[in-house]
């Protein structure tokens, strides 16, 4: 559990479901505070007593993750875009939200489609802008990219260049740093980045 930037908390877990690690975020630095994609952390439960989490926001349906834990403990309410309620047949208690709806903390639910109907975008204002992204774009190393084309459908370019107009459509948003569920999160000069990476793809 590391503090990236002021009120602004990144750890990692083994994912045993896709047998590699991912993360996820707690934002303290928005009333009230929220999840991002969680997972359970190594250290448990107990960091969370003193910064109990209001909310939790999915970037998509298959990162429900441990939800349900952070909802059993504090009583934190999920949420995930309305195409992708499909999902949750189980029992689970989450709660939909629709493309360009401000959710609770103040953070705005961008449009990104394309690899999955409810793949969403989460843009908070705080720290100089943070954009949030699931499976859209991830990061190698330090090199921005996309999941395999195998993962993508029967038109892997066409997914490319969907995510690519979508993205520089976002770039009008004021932001610097990058929370991403795949990759460790880029803080600080971000947006130029992204806007390299988006220039490089074909039209």
């Amino acid at each position: 559990m590391k503090e990236i930037l002021p009120g602004v908390f990144h750890w990692t877990t083994f994912h045993e479901g896709i047998g590699q690690k991912v993360h996820s975020y707690f934002l303290s630095c928005i009333d009230p505070p929220v999840l991002i994609d969680p997972r359970v952390p190594e250290r448990g439960l107990d960091w969370f007593e003193n910064h109990k989490p209001a909310h939790a926001f999915l970037t998509n349906r298959h990162h429900y993750r441990h939800s349900d834990r952070f909802e059993k403990a504090f009583g934190t309410r999920v949420w995930c875009h309305k195409d992708g309620m499909h999902e949750f047949t189980a029992g689970e208690k989450v709660h939909s939200f629709a493309y360009g709806e401000e959710l609770p903390g103040g953070i705005l639910a961008l449009e990104v489609g394309v690899l999955c109907p409810e793949e969403t975008a989460l843009y908070c204002p705080c720290s100089g802008g943070i954009l949030a992204i699931g499976d859209a774009i991830i990061r190698y190393g330090e090199e921005l990219g996309f999941v395999p084309e195998e993962l993508m459908g029967e038109d892997p370019k066409g997914v490319e260049r969907g995510l690519r107009r979508v993205f520089l459509r976002h770039m009008e948003r004021d932001f610097d740093h990058l929370l991403l569920a795949h990759g460790k999160p880029w803080v600080g000069g971000a947006k130029k980045g992204l806007q390299r990476f988006l220039e490089s793809l074909p039209n």
